[in-house]
């Protein structure tokens, strides 16, 4: 049964089951932030605490390094064996290094042993996510119907604020639940026990799935050689796509993963107030996404990610100014939540743009390759952001980075565009 034929319910399970791995990456990855200095003090013992906790934050790091490896190779590996298989091996080494952190015993306990097993976890985590992006987002843009690929292609970025919005809402109630003691000694174990416990869940949905119809109707399944040959080839395509995503991924993680860390360092608000603007963070990027996916149906991807990079670059430092100049609860949910809307707007057609740049027959690994360069770049944002602030005493410097990142976006979608104006969708070029 081809998607077009499929029952809204049908297509909709399916779409369940393929962005069900995206979201135990980033639920792992959002838990590892949260409770980093925890798992500083369990795995990392050092003469000081900052230096346990930089400890951590590279061995947190290693991760965004090993994902271009992953890209590469098992970019090739679903580009030649299929989307369906990928996506299970896919989750399969990403779960092997969720239930490592989740259960290694503490330095005090095997010693050495135990940061070196915590790193084997993160590297594999890294490794499988450099494709589990491209995965997901080729799988949805090959099963989805005429005319509705951005849509369906936005899944992919919600199913992440779903991880956020479950990390986020896990760490405020065990901040309130658990005494400061019991959570630094295990009770920052619980959220990754409940990652690992969904794990055969997430296997069941993904073992149903079926190979894409575009994909089992080639004749041809290029080799890994051919496909390394091809992407060198298109070597401008895979570097501009990388600088289209560092708008994606500098926004997402500084609205996110570091709303904590800036909320309680820089502004010295309340914990759990900042973890509840992480949560409408979140769920404000799962309505933006879709519906400007949908959109970039209509009027075609170009306009969309040139009129918000333009707006990213325009008010993202100002915004910031504004909120550090008189910090509060309220003001810091209103810049956060414009942020969102820039980014959100931004991916939900820059994701569907991306796979539609790529030649088809290296789709997941030119995806992935673009996506996880960026990644690596946008995943340090956290630290670039903690420099600039220590560097030049503005505290709003994090929105020079988001519109850097931003300018970025806006060069390479013109460069991109020039040279494959067969990205908009049917009828979008007169549009735009």
């Amino acid at each position: 049964m081809s998607a077009s034929d499929a029952s809204p319910k049908s297509r909709a399970a399916t779409v369940l089951r393929v962005t069900s791995g995206n979201f135990l990456e980033m639920f792992d990855f959002f838990l590892y932030g949260f409770y980093a200095k925890y798992i500083a003090g369990a795995f990392f013992p050092a003469d000081s605490e900052f230096a346990s906790l930089m400890l951590t934050l590279v061995i947190f790091g290693a991760g965004f390094l090993m994902r271009p490896l992953g890209a590469i190779f098992l970019g090739a590996y679903v580009d030649r064996v299929g989307r369906r298989k990928g996506l299970i091996v896919t989750l399969a080494i990403m779960a092997a290094g969720t239930v490592l952190i989740a259960f290694v015993p503490g330095y005090q306990t095997i010693g050495l042993a135990a940061p070196i097993l915590v790193l084997v976890g993160r590297l594999l985590q890294g490794f499988s996510a450099g494709v589990e992006l491209g995965g997901v987002s080729v799988y949805l843009a090959e099963m989805s119907t005429p005319g509705n690929k951005g849509f369906y292609v936005s899944w992919q970025s919600a199913s992440q604020q779903v991880a956020t919005v479950a990390a986020a809402a896990l760490g405020f109630g065990l901040g309130k639940l658990l005494a400061p003691d019991d959570l630094a000694s295990w009770g920052w174990r619980i959220p990754f026990v409940i990652g690992c416990a969904i794990v055969p869940f997430l296997f069941v949905l993904r073992r149903s799935l079926e190979e894409t119809e575009e994909f089992a109707r080639r004749s041809h399944r290029p080799s890994a050689g051919e496909i390394y040959r091809t992407l060198a080839a298109n070597w401008r395509i895979v570097l501009a796509g990388m600088a289209m995503v560092m708008m994606t991924t500098v926004s997402f993680y500084l609205i996110t993963a570091y709303t904590p860390t800036f909320g309680e360092r820089e502004l010295k608000l309340d914990r759990s107030a900042v973890l509840i603007v992480t949560i409408c963070v979140g769920v404000s990027n799962f309505v933006w996404l879709p519906i400007w996916g949908a959109v970039s149906d209509r009027v075609g991807r170009k306009p969309i990610l040139l009129a918000f990079t333009a707006l990213t670059m325009l008010t993202a430092y100002p915004a910031l100014r504004w909120l550090v100049a008189e910090p509060s609860f309220l003001r810091l949910l209103e810049v956060e939540l414009w942020l969102s809307f820039l980014y959100a707007s931004y991916n939900g057609a820059m994701v569907v743009a991306l796979t539609e740049l790529v030649p088809a027959h290296v789709r997941a690994s030119g995806f992935s390759l673009a996506y996880s360069l960026a990644t690596t770049l946008g995943g340090f944002s956290l630290a670039i952001s903690t420099w600039m602030i220590e560097a030049t005493g503005d505290k709003a410097a994090p929105g020079i980075w988001m519109s850097f990142a931003a300018l970025c976006g806006f060069v390479s979608t013109l460069f991109l565009f020039r040279r494959k104006p067969e990205a908009e969708p049917e009828g979008a070029a007169a549009r735009a």
